[in-house]
């Protein structure tokens, strides 16, 4: 496998890890369209757990099938496809090799009335179906924050001894947040730069919003004169709370959103030096060629052709 000298200085980042660990992120950093390149488009869909059958696949019915999704990543030209237990499971022999997998480990679900997540998979597990990494989700601000980064130290040491990338989902909620400071720009810098803390390489995070939510922060944030002002800036501010950009950042799509949106949330993650895109819903609702004309562009924003 070729490795660009863009993505040998992104490896250079990470000086505690095997080369086990870095030949499978080395393989995410080179694989699809945006090979090389130091940006990712990745296709997440655990949508199933946290929301449901019929919520997340009845827009687009072929998508009730695990194997339509190793076949949209692979044929958009993806980085890698992050999945739980099952759906990973039954596709990996049809698929095998044809596309990095991450293995999401832990998982919550809307029947739930506690801001948790159960743990369904293993270091094991992902060795087992050939995946480059696992996946875990944290909630900063939930009364299970704690214990959900006990689980994720103990997962991620077994991990990389194993030489698995560990990729980490930080969503902050909890009784002290409200809607908006779940996105807020101070609190997603927070949760991101806490995820860098317990050992991520792959951070994902919401694309943050002008509010500031901390009476504290809004104090640091004015003095500093931090600019805030447009979503690239904003995105600049998460990426310096990762190791000043020595970890990788990528950004959520959300709820489903019209395309002229979702394209111009794109630039600005983008512009703000965002290392790319992790997309579920508004990718695997649509019928696949509308899918992949719509990674396609996404695919050229992050080139710069967009």
């Amino acid at each position: 496998m070729r490795v660009t000298q863009r993505v040998r200085k992104i490896l250079d980042g990470y000086e505690s890890d095997n080369p086990g660990t870095k030949a499978n992120l080395a393989r995410i950093l080179m694989e699809g369209k945006l090979g090389g390149s130091g940006r990712l488009v990745i296709l997440p869909v655990d949508q199933g757990f946290e929301h449901g059958p019929a919520r997340s696949f009845a827009p687009n019915p072929a998508a009730y099938d695990p194997h339509y999704h190793f076949s949209l990543a692979i044929e958009a030209g993806l980085s890698a496809y992050a999945a739980p237990l099952g759906m990973i499971e039954a596709g990996a022999d049809s698929f095998a090799g044809a596309i990095p997998t991450i293995l999401k480990v832990n998982s919550s679900n809307s029947l739930a009335t506690t801001k948790d997540q159960a743990v369904t998979g293993t270091v094991a597990d992902a060795l087992r179906l050939g995946c480059s990494a696992i996946g875990f989700t944290i909630y900063p601000g939930s009364e299970y924050a704690f214990d959900q980064m006990e689980e994720l130290r103990e997962l991620a040491e077994e991990a990389k001894s194993a030489g698995l990338v560990v990729v980490v989902w930080s969503y902050p909620r909890g009784p002290a947040l409200d809607k908006a400071a779940e996105t807020a720009v101070d609190i997603c810098a927070y949760a991101a730069h806490m995820a860098a803390l317990l050992g991520a390489h792959i951070i994902k995070v919401k694309p943050p919003t002008e509010t500031v939510s901390l009476d504290a922060a809004k104090k640091v944030y004015a003095e500093q004169q931090i600019d805030i002002s447009t979503l690239a800036k904003r995105v600049e501010h998460v990426v310096q709370s990762c190791f000043n950009g020595r970890r990788i950042v990528v950004f959520s799509g959300g709820e489903a959103k019209g395309l002229e949106g979702l394209y111009e949330e794109v630039r600005g993650l983008r512009d703000g030096g965002a290392n790319g895109s992790i997309i579920g819903r508004n990718t695997f609702q649509r019928p696949k060629a509308d899918a992949l004309a719509m990674l396609g562009r996404i695919v050229e924003i992050y080139q710069g052709k967009a």
